[in-house]
């Protein structure tokens, strides 16, 4: 999964579906619930989840946990397994491509006051339920709605 964004519209001219690494910034709450954190697109303003095209020699979670840094201005630890995936059609210029997404769960420890894209973007922290609402892509709308956080394996950090 190391291709670049590059390399990736060059498959999608192609016809070929193509792959993006997301990550779903999350913290337990007070009473121990989870909240998730949604970022606004930068063209739209729709809320969506820190999400990027895989980088070149880095796993599919390091390139989501980047993203998240980028996006949403979190730092913590990501899971090791992915938690889901999705599919949504992206606008290229001349068309729209299918993109399949594959996402990963970070447990955030630390809000950055500043971040690389925090004059371009808003953040949110939501319940599930909530945040579930407020997603145009239905299966991650599904994703974030029945989202647990698996007490078998602990956060890794990279």
């Amino acid at each position: 999964m190391a291709a670049t964004k590059k390399t990736a519209v060059r498959k999608a001219k192609k016809g070929e579906r193509i792959r993006q690494v997301a990550a779903i910034p999350f913290r337990l709450d007070a009473g121990g619930n989870i909240e998730v954190m949604l970022v606004t697109s930068r063209t739209t303003r729709r809320f969506i989840v820190p999400k990027g095209w895989p980088m070149k020699g880095k796993s599919g979670r390091k390139a989501a946990m980047i993203e998240a840094r980028e996006e949403a201005g979190v730092l913590g630890d990501i899971l090791k397994q992915p938690a889901g995936t999705y599919s949504y059609w992206k606008r290229l210029a001349s068309r729209f491509v299918r993109v399949d997404v594959v996402v990963y769960l970070l447990n955030v420890t630390e809000e950055l006051p500043r971040w690389m894209e925090a004059g371009t973007r808003q953040r949110a922290w939501l319940a599930p339920a909530d945040a579930a609402l407020l997603i145009d892509e239905p299966d991650l709308s599904t994703l974030l709605r029945d989202l647990t956080v698996p007490q078998t394996e602990p956060p890794d950090a990279i």
